[in-house]
């Protein structure tokens, strides 16, 4: 037999072998006996996604048809068997009482090829609990106070375009402009730039940060790739960030960095804390031990994560909110109500003290994001071999992703009556009090629930306490109900622009 001939056949029997492991991958909870659809080749359970299904219509559709079967479901996320939460006892567990053995979210990260990908969200194991302790401190209530007049200051500029364009047209898109508050927020506090976006809509940081969001690197299949074997794609150097991103935020943050301390100055933003971090202050974790500086790298990385989480989360909140109001004229003029009496009490000087002093807007917020829960799921990998208490059958082996559905959790009847239906009254004081934490999560929950939590409902707070005290907002022929999502977003966003009536009280 010729070498050609033999390596052919050992092409052929690796092919076979390969395609052997792969079918073996994709029958894991069949042969367990554990609930499941039949998965897709390539793309497991997430067939359809980003064409005909949404993120988000995945994870409704796999909690309302196996809700009930058991703790858990089988899922398989692409070519890797995960285990899909069904009940809250054990989403509790493992986003609290057996954290220890949950740390990780099992997302990619290789901050030495791809150093955007070093943020705390992607980050685990030593790094995350590294990351974590040192950028805790900067978002006590303490500092949120700090970069409040900041945020009230672009709050105020965002009434003043916002009357203009109400000025000339009695329709608005309130998506977009909301976005653009969020972005000259967002930018202002994480990388000390006057953005200017809500006057200027073509202003770089804003064209590149919406980039951001949608741009990918790689096709679906190294999507694929990446998502079934981080292991190996990133031993084989693999990076995720598109080099224009990359090269756009290393560069504003240098720059920033650099006229900052050349210049000795100081914003009391979280670029500040950073730049502090950099230079080796504020460095000791909650125990008192000293800890390493941020590199140029890692600081970058977490001014990255802060705009990207807290300029697309926010936005989409306070439009699905206006949507909502719109829609439900009582719950908006009592809310209005409140907003003006706040306003009076405090002499119509917007201070933190005004803003906490807001309890009807916060029921408003909390759940804006129950049914509209811009995450719609927690990732989380098992760190070791996981019985789950009193269902001896159901076993999370060790490595095992595990998606915990918080957006399908949100509209079931069994935690919300009329889950459907948008009622500020769920999150009163003594619901708030009777229910579980786990059965709102917006924000995640135990010790790696988001960190920037404070900040981000902080400048909702801001950006919707301005716009219903001084306007009033009803649907129009515009308006698209019920709403549609966007199929392409991991996050939940309406497929279009929001579209509302408006008129200036």
């Amino acid at each position: 037999m010729s070498v050609c001939s033999v390596l052919i056949y050992g092409l052929i029997g690796l092919i076979l072998y390969c395609l052997h492991l792969m079918k073996k991958r994709l029958n894991y909870w069949q042969s367990r006996g554990i609930a499941c659809e039949e998965p897709h080749f390539i793309f497991g359970n997430l067939h359809g996604i980003r064409k005909t299904r949404s993120f988000n219509d995945v994870w409704t559709h796999y909690y309302q048809k196996f809700k009930g079967t058991g703790p858990f479901a089988g899922f398989y996320w692409f070519q890797k068997p995960a285990v899909f939460v069904l009940d809250t006892t054990l989403a509790k567990n493992i986003l609290i009482k057996d954290f220890a053995k949950f740390t990780d979210r099992g997302f990619y990260s290789n901050e030495k090829d791809d150093p955007l990908t070093g943020q705390l969200f992607l980050l685990d194991g030593h790094k995350w609990r590294r990351m974590r302790n040192k950028l805790s401190p900067t978002f006590t209530s303490g500092k949120m106070k700090f970069m409040f007049p900041t945020v009230v200051k672009v709050g105020e500029e965002f009434i003043n375009v916002f009357g203009g364009m109400v000025n000339k047209s009695a329709v608005i898109e309130v998506k977009e402009l909301l976005a653009r508050f969020t972005m000259d927020v967002i930018g202002t506090c994480a990388f000390g730039i006057d953005c200017c976006s809500l006057r200027d809509p073509k202003a770089e940081i804003y064209i590149m940060g919406k980039r951001s969001l949608t741009d990918t690197r790689h096709g679906s299949i190294g999507i694929a790739f990446v998502s079934s074997f981080p292991e190996l794609a990133q031993k084989l150097g693999m990076k995720q960030t598109p080099t224009h991103i990359e090269e756009f935020f290393m560069r504003i943050v240098r720059e920033t960095v650099d006229h900052r301390e050349r210049n000795n100055i100081r914003r009391n933003d979280f670029m500040d804390m950073l730049i502090d971090m950099k230079n080796n202050k504020l460095l000791k974790s909650e125990d008192g031990e000293h800890m390493s500086n941020l590199t140029i790298e890692e600081l970058t990385a977490q001014a990255f994560v802060f705009f990207a989480a807290g300029f697309e989360t926010s936005s989409t909140t306070m439009g699905f909110a206006l949507f909502e109001l719109a829609q439900n004229q009582d719950i908006q003029e009592k809310l209005r109500t409140e907003v003006r009496n706040v306003f009076s009490k405090y002499n119509d000087q917007f201070s933190y003290e005004c803003m906490k002093d807001m309890h009807y807007l916060d029921q408003v917020i909390s759940e804006t994001l129950r049914l509209y829960t811009v995450l719609p799921v927690l990732n989380r990998k098992s760190l070791e071999d996981y019985v789950v208490p009193d269902n001896p059958k159901y076993v999370i082996k060790k490595g095992t992703p595990i998606l915990i559905p918080a957006g399908a959790i949100h509209r079931d009847e069994k935690y919300y009556p009329n889950p459907n239906q948008f009622n500020p009254d769920n999150f009163s004081p003594d619901k708030v009090k009777e229910r579980d934490t786990v059965e709102w999560l917006p924000f995640g929950d135990g010790p790696r629930n988001c960190i920037g939590m404070r900040f981000g409902q902080m400048q909702s707070r801001i950006g919707l306490a301005y716009l219903l005290r001084d306007f009033r907002f009803s649907v129009c022929k515009e308006t698209i109900i019920p709403m549609k999502y966007d199929k392409k977003s991991f996050l939940i966003s309406s497929e279009g622009g929001i579209y509302l009536k408006v008129e200036k009280i």
